[in-house]
């Protein structure tokens, strides 16, 4: 500061000396005290050589006046523009200070590493210039990358991610996604494999109980066949979905049909599926069914009707149901006595043929999907089909046992008969016995 308003006063020093009149006339400027600073600066008295040394004071005199008053108003003006020039170095070092801070934050630094990087920067900008317009052009220099840098992050900060990188992610998010679809496939696959494993280890576990049970129940007669292929019923003591007994033979195209058997059951509430047949596409083709505090129903292609038959006190009873496409007609017989007949069921529907034949459960699909709330329990036997109406007298002769007339199209025989999930088969009574149980 000192050397610019030295500089100043130099120059204006210089320009009076140019313009003064007396050749070899010169100008001391002296430093004054502050009570003293308007006597400015004095020329001394030279001696003069020639016939006006002695002269008094010629015009100059006056001129020296002047000159003072031009000294005194150039060091106010230097003044002040040195009280400007500090101003303006205070506020863009200000300005510098700020937008160090910000980058600062915009990094993610704490306050001490800001005040670190606010530290390092005045280091890497080095010493300022001494002149003011190359402090001025220095400290825009770099005002201006300060600004850069600055715009450059804001710029990263809101995503404005350059495209090679947007595609080098999308690929990359891309084979993330197929990894995560091939992954979801194969344990889609594993879980295929082990539901197989898992069936088919049942499947084995079953075959195996079904044929310890069946040696077990042979042992226990005594012999490996009953005394006649009739001779035999079909016990499901529990409810559950998985015992059952299933028909080898299936039926063919009916247009009517009588289906006779045994049966005993106290099951409650209802005494469930005494046996159902199931084809593709329809699950209740014929089913005979006492389900909760239902009725025993008869269901023919899904249509119903209800059964005025009372079973389920525990003792043997002998039914028999008829039933013909024309017109839908159906017959219900208990223990020989018709007890109710109508029509409009399932009319001029044929039964359709290639289905299975299921004992002591309700089809969902065909031969599987059963529900234990539906399940029989207790005995069957003398389970008949034929492919006509039979006539009332011959469904009293079947009753009391004084006729033996088998199914045509589905006999009572062991042969035809598997058991399944520990149902088994037992030496059943004779006809006799069954009616004293009445």
């Amino acid at each position: 500061m000192l050397a610019l308003l030295a500089a100043g006063l130099a120059l204006a020093v210089a320009s009076r000396a140019q313009n003064s009149p007396v050749p070899g006339s010169r100008f001391v400027c002296t430093a004054l005290p502050l009570e003293a600073a308007r006597a400015g600066c004095v020329q001394p008295a030279m001696p003069m050589q020639g016939p006006d040394a002695h002269a008094g004071p010629g015009p100059d005199a006056h001129a020296g006046l002047g000159t003072e008053e031009e000294l005194r108003a150039a060091v106010l003006q230097l003044r002040e523009t040195v009280v400007q020039q500090k101003e303006t170095l205070g506020v863009q070092r200000e300005a510098i200070r700020e937008l160090t801070d910000k980058l600062a934050r915009c990094e993610g630094q704490t306050s001490g590493k800001a005040r670190g990087a606010e530290a390092t920067g005045k280091e890497t900008m080095g010493d300022l210039p001494r002149e003011s317009g190359h402090v001025v052009e220095h400290l825009s220099r770099s005002l201006q990358t300060l600004k850069d840098r600055l715009e450059s992050l804001e710029h990263q900060l809101r995503g404005n991610v350059p495209d090679d990188f947007r595609e080098v992610l999308q690929r990359r998010l891309g084979e993330l996604e197929q990894q995560l679809h091939h992954k979801v496939a194969e344990l889609e696959e594993e879980k295929s494999l082990l539901h197989n494993e898992t069936s088919a280890h049942r499947q084995k576990t079953e075959n195996t109980l079904n044929a310890l049970l069946q040696r077990v129940t042979e042992l226990e007669r005594g012999s490996s066949a009953f005394k006649s292929p009739d001779a035999f019923k079909v016990s499901l003591p529990l409810r559950t979905n998985y015992l059952y007994g299933k028909i080898k033979k299936t039926l063919p195209e009916l247009y009517a049909f009588t289906i006779c058997l045994w049966l005993r059951s106290s099951g409650s509430p209802g005494i469930g599926t005494p046996f159902s047949y199931a084809v593709p596409g329809q699950a209740n083709e014929i089913v005979l069914i006492e389900w909760g505090n239902n009725p025993i129903e008869l269901l023919i292609n899904d249509k119903v009707t209800q059964l005025p038959l009372f079973v389920s006190d525990g003792k043997w009873h002998h039914i028999c149901i008829t039933w013909t496409t024309r017109d839908g007609t159906w017959e219900a017989f208990q223990d020989g006595e018709k007890l109710g007949t109508g029509e409009n069921l399932a009319p001029w529907h044929p039964i359709k043929p290639g289905g299975v034949l299921i004992l002591g459960q309700e089809q969902d699909t065909v031969g599987s999907r059963f529900d234990a709330t539906q399940a029989f329990v207790g005995e069957l036997s003398q389970f008949n089909v034929w492919d006509r109406v039979l006539r009332a007298q011959d469904v009293v002769n079947i009753a009391n046992c004084s006729t033996n007339m088998p199914g045509n199209i589905i006999p009572w025989v062991d042969n035809n008969v598997d058991v399944f999930g520990g149902a088994s088969k037992w030496p059943a009574e004779t006809c006799e016995e069954l009616l004293l149980d009445l």
